[in-house]
């Protein structure tokens, strides 16, 4: 694939894991790179989604998760099984696995001094959810970041864990994509580096063949594998979550998954060797 791939920013190095990373085999050597980043002197900024969490805990409650174009329609209902179980479980068992990995963590949601300021969403079009707007209930777009209060944490020596919920002023909750949560704070924080972390490694051209991952994605390039179907699922409203943070000025976005240890600093080092890079 073609391109050029830009330096970043001066600010962290933002991470986003998915539910699914914090209760898989890969966390343990994840935070150790984490840890071992911090130590080096890298700032870095954690922001995590809950989607396989959640969708238990609705299932043991009785609930039926409504799931359109990857993007999960949230009732008050849904919204309180996303705060018990985001910025519940999994912020609470990401800080333990970073704490037992050596490093700092501090745990926030959006309600956290606004860390992550939200309005509620109007009703949207979106891929995958046919031509008419869709109404996603409490579901937010990030429209600020308290950049203050994470600056703050990171020059003391801590890792920010931000559960991807938001809030506005009032103390209105909002449930949000976690990728675009990861994309605003990059935004707003100038990072140096965006680093997507998922279940699969990369984007591929055949999600059962590994062989197939593809190392650099333009935004036309990418634009086209989603319109031609090569991307599906929940990679569709990553990819075009990010696509919107390059036309904003994110530098590169890397989707990386099942890492062993040293892969998190590679990715971020030599851009490609890893996952994917999307460049602009």
């Amino acid at each position: 694939m073609s391109g050029t791939i830009t330096k970043g920013g001066k600010g962290p190095v933002v991470i986003k894991l998915g539910g699914e990373v914090v209760q898989g085999p890969y966390m343990a050597a994840l935070a150790s790179d984490i840890r071992e980043m911090r130590e080096a002197g890298t700032p870095i900024a954690l922001v995590h989604g809950g989607g396989p969490q959640a969708t238990a805990l609705q299932r043991r409650l009785g609930q039926t998760p409504v799931i359109v174009g990857g993007r999960r329609v949230t009732d008050q209902d849904t919204l309180d099984v996303m705060k018990m179980s985001v910025a519940g479980q999994v912020n609470v068992d990401l800080c333990g696995a970073l704490l037992a990995a050596g490093a700092q963590p501090v745990g926030l949601s959006g309600a956290s001094s606004n860390a992550i300021l939200a309005r509620r969403r109007p009703p949207t079009v979106v891929t995958g959810g046919g031509p008419e707007p869709v109404d996603f209930g409490f579901v937010g777009d990030v429209v600020g970041v308290n950049a203050a209060l994470l600056a703050l944490l990171i020059d003391a020596g801590y890792v920010p864990v931000l559960a991807c919920l938001g809030a506005d002023e009032h103390g209105g909750v909002f449930n949000i994509n976690a990728d675009a949560v990861a994309n605003q704070v990059a935004i707003r924080l100038d990072a140096r580096a965006l680093v997507l972390v998922t279940d699969v490694p990369g984007v591929m051209r055949d999600i059962n063949d590994p062989s197939s991952r593809i190392e650099r994605l333009t935004l036309a390039e990418g634009k086209r594998a989603v319109g031609e179907g090569v991307v599906t699922k929940g990679m569709i409203p990553k990819l075009e979550e990010s696509f919107a943070a390059i036309a904003q000025g994110v530098h590169a976005i890397h989707i990386v998954g099942k890492l062993s240890r040293g892969d998190l600093t590679r990715a971020v080092k030599d851009p490609g060797t890893v996952g994917t890079v999307l460049i602009a």
